[in-house]
């Protein structure tokens, strides 16, 4: 199987695993916002915002995972992985905006004790389901995701992760509800908010790293360790490591005895090049070769 084929099955994997998470979504956001308008809980209407959200988010993961995997061409020499970053920022947006609305609704039943809350079998059934949606689909998203890179696939497996603890803590608030205390919807969806804003950070952080060319710092000490391993080199230098997408982009200096044959200095490159490809995944290598120096202290 030669690497277009490769590619075009991850691609496949990847859309397959981002097509039944919009499913997933649809069939979870619909549910709750069925139950949540029904009974009024505050805490299920702020869960089916995250999950409309959520839905929208894997949408945009599955159009990203397709443009993404798409080969280099006259216009874009590296790629079109960062629009895999890109869609993870938009993402964070959406949340960041869905928190600002959780908030100000969760604040104004506390201030005014307006409080409208009938919870019912289905206020319990609709979160429970949720849970084990989320939880199914977020490990799927994540295996296909660490198997693939795709920061698309990790954000979303973020999202459904996400939906698990704010679920799970809008549980507690229809218990705390259900015996006497209406205020705990209430605080149940500031806390969801409060969960969804530290997972909005986090990712934000990581596609604005990605869109700025941030060097993955885990990787600097991987190569740093295989040069180490190759005797004939006397120094290296310019040590550049990016990232777009699931595609790594690496470019390094690195200094040969004068009297090295090219044919050896070439052989030793292409055996710097195949080790460094064994530990990373996906990446393309320039390595620009140099004499050293004699008088080079």
């Amino acid at each position: 199987m030669n690497t277009k084929q490769v590619n075009n099955l991850c691609s496949l994997e990847k859309k397959n695993v981002a097509l039944s998470s919009i499913i997933a979504a649809i069939f979870i956001t619909t549910a709750k916002i069925i139950v949540g308008v029904i009974t009024g809980s505050l805490g299920i209407i702020s869960e089916a915002l995250h999950s409309a959200l959520d839905l929208v988010a894997a949408i945009i993961t599955y159009f990203a995972v397709h443009f993404a995997d798409q080969p280099a061409d006259h216009s874009h020499h590296y790629g079109h992985g960062k629009i895999e970053s890109l869609s993870a920022l938009v993402e964070t947006v959406l949340l960041v905006v869905t928190c600002a609305w959780i908030i100000y609704e969760a604040v104004n039943r506390l201030i005014t004790g307006n409080f409208h809350l009938e919870v019912t079998f289905w206020s319990y059934a609709v979160v429970i389901l949720s849970i084990v949606v989320d939880f199914s689909r977020s490990r799927a998203l994540l295996k296909v995701a660490k198997k693939h890179n795709s920061q698309a696939l990790e954000a979303d497996a973020l999202h459904f992760s996400t939906d698990i603890w704010s679920s799970l803590v809008v549980l507690l608030g229809l218990i705390f509800a259900q015996i006497g205390w209406h205020k705990a919807d209430s605080i149940a969806a500031l806390a969801v908010a409060v969960i969804v804003i530290g997972v909005s950070y986090k990712l934000g952080k990581k596609a604005v790293d990605t869109l700025l060319d941030k060097a993955p710092n885990e990787l600097i000490p991987i190569i740093k360790n295989i040069l180490k391993e190759f005797p004939e080199i006397s120094s290296y230098h310019s040590l550049k490591v990016r990232q777009s997408g699931a595609d790594t982009f690496i470019e390094i200096s690195i200094h040969f005895s004068p009297n090295l044959h090219i044919n050896k200095a070439h052989t030793i490159t292409e055996n710097i090049e195949s080790k460094i490809c064994s530990h990373v995944k996906r990446c393309y290598i320039h390595i620009h070769q140099e004499p050293e120096d004699e008088n080079h202290n």
